[in-house]
């Protein structure tokens, strides 16, 4: 899975060849996408060897971002991610869960299960939308709920694609406590059950998160911002027979919500 300053910087020159984009707006959204993927504070240096540009305009573009509650100055003169973002986030991460909706429901029409949408955000899973099972017994998450990876079907999913000295310092900030008897703890532990991820095409938690309860999960390829699918349901349900019949129902959905979202994204 490319990373967002990398598909932001492609977006920018296209709509520079273009001559349909405004360049100080281009290099300021890269600017903060380059900032998020270094887990939001940089140094203005650091900037300027990642991006290309020189000092003076990083300089000049973070003092405006400053001036606008995009972007903070700390005390030891590094730059962080600033408040305002927060309320776009929110904002858009409602907006991401509303079109993910109808996929979810077909999910749930098809495989009888809970389905859920979850984004990485910094370090952690963040669940943004779910449709509900119809069976009497089912799983519920919390839209808004904030999980760690390590656990969770949606997080090896979207973990799976990523370097691995990436995912073991990830894993070196948050820890890794075990939520059941059946947690992932160790670090070559999780790593290799990211490989069986990549080998298979789709992410179990079985008894992970909360014993009794099996997920599924796959990522949405091409997505704007990282984010997974998944359904959860009773251990009793979600079997291995049953993942033979739910996996491909949803990769298919994955790839109609990649589709929806990157027609959202061009027509915005």
């Amino acid at each position: 899975m490319p990373t967002s300053s990398a598909s932001t910087t492609d977006a920018a020159k296209t709509a520079a060849a273009g001559g349909g984009g405004v360049q100080s707006l281009e290099r300021a959204f890269d600017l903060l996408e380059r900032m998020a993927d270094a887990g939001g504070e940089v140094g203005l240096s650091e900037l300027s060897a990642s991006s290309g540009l020189p000092l003076p305009t990083i300089h000049r573009l973070m003092r405006t971002l400053v001036v606008c509650g995009y972007v903070r100055q700390q005390a030891n003169r590094r730059y962080a991610l600033g408040p305002r973002l927060i309320r776009l986030g929110e904002s858009a991460s409602r907006l991401l869960g509303t079109w993910a909706r109808p996929h979810l429901a077909r999910l749930v029409e098809e495989t009888g299960e809970t389905a859920n949408m979850a984004l990485l955000d910094g370090d952690e899973i963040v669940y943004v939308a779910q449709v509900p099972s119809k069976h009497s017994m089912r799983m519920f998450t919390e839209v808004g709920r904030r999980v760690l990876p390590h656990s969770t079907g949606v997080g090896k999913a979207l973990l799976a694609h990523i370097p691995a000295e990436e995912v073991r310092a990830l894993l070196a900030r948050t820890g890794m406590p075990a939520a059941t008897e059946k947690t992932i703890t160790t670090p070559d532990g999780f790593l290799d059950a990211l490989e069986q991820v990549r080998r298979a095409g789709y992410a179990v938690d079985d008894n992970e998160q909360e014993m009794g309860v099996r997920c599924l999960a796959v990522p949405v390829p091409n997505a704007p911002t990282p984010a997974a699918i998944s359904i959860s349901g009773p251990a009793g349900r979600v079997t291995e027979s049953a993942t033979e019949r739910i996996v491909p129902i949803l990769q298919e959905v994955a790839r109609e919500l990649s589709a929806a979202l990157t027609t959202t994204a061009a027509q915005s």
